[in-house]
């Protein structure tokens, strides 16, 4: 077993290591992958002065129980928890402090979706196409983290400079409003369609995942022509209409490319609240300005 890193006692429902993703391969067949909650991960390294690309544990809904092997610091961001260390309360969105041997445990999200871990030094799996993040679609990077994983860390640069401004993340929505550019396959659709997709309020799917953020409960949008497409480049953010009418917004393990019409496309920046939105939760499409 390694002198050093993080012995994962509790994986989670699904805990991912994630960094800024791999960008740049969609011509491979590669997606970007990389932290959904991107102001919630670098909120997570901020806190310790890590590179802003630092791989950080991704948890979701359930968090995670890990044992320091070796003294580490972690920050816990994202969805609101409870943290414990050794079974005592200990600091959410801070630095903390492990003794060698302490078990670290994430609780559950009291609102939101994901959680980030970040540890001084990040997360020092190897690298695969110039990142450490986990794809669930492809299976690139390293495995989803199970019971008994030891997952090593880095050597961890400066102190951080005390005092320096921290990055605020907004809490999980009680209503996700998704500002939406309309394209390039909005004419695939009628007219009212497109009215009532920036009208209607629709629900987020318990289907949803990092593939894409799938919606029910609202109006399908009704195709104005029929036929399919032949498979064309998909972008993070794109609004793609499967059959059922029903809109996804492809978040970071989205496929390179699909069949279904784009009705249109969310800006990146717009996503991380798309992170955090618990399935059951209202969601809005409105024009982009």
């Amino acid at each position: 077993m390694s002198e050093s890193g993080l012995l994962v006692l509790r994986p989670g429902a699904l805990t991912t290591v994630q960094d800024l993703g791999r960008p740049g391969h969609a011509h491979l067949g590669v997606p970007r992958s990389g932290a959904l909650d991107t102001g919630a991960y670098a909120l997570a390294n901020r806190l310790l002065g890590n590179p802003a690309d630092a791989a950080a544990l991704e948890t979701t809904l359930d968090g995670v129980g890990l044992r320091a092997l070796a003294p580490v610091t972690v920050a816990v961001t994202g969805a609101p928890c409870a943290v414990r260390v050794d079974g005592r309360p200990a600091a959410w969105g801070a630095p903390v402090r492990l003794r060698a041997g302490a078990e670290l445990d994430v609780g559950r999200a009291e609102s939101g979706v994901r959680g980030y871990v970040a540890v001084r030094g990040g997360i020092a799996v190897p690298p695969v196409l110039g990142s450490r993040s986990t794809d669930l679609l492809s299976g690139l990077g390293p495995a989803v983290a199970a019971a008994g994983a030891v997952l090593p860390v880095g050597r961890p640069g400066p102190d951080p400079v005390r005092g320096a401004d921290a990055l605020r993340v907004p809490g999980a929505p009680a209503e996700l409003v998704l500002p939406v550019r309309l394209g390039p396959r909005a004419d695939w659709f009628t007219r009212d369609s497109l009215a009532g997709l920036l009208r209607a309020p629709f629900r987020v799917s318990a289907m949803s995942n990092r593939i894409g953020l799938r919606t029910e409960a609202g109006a399908p949008l009704v195709r104005e022509r029929s036929g399919e497409l032949p498979s064309e480049g998909m972008v993070l953010g794109a609004v793609q209409v499967p059959p059922d009418g029903l809109p996804v917004v492809f978040l970071a393990d989205h496929p390179v490319t699909g069949g279904y019409p784009v009705v249109g496309v969310v800006a990146a920046q717009a996503l991380d609240a798309a992170a955090q939105a618990r399935p059951g939760a209202s969601v809005r499409f409105v024009a982009a300005r």
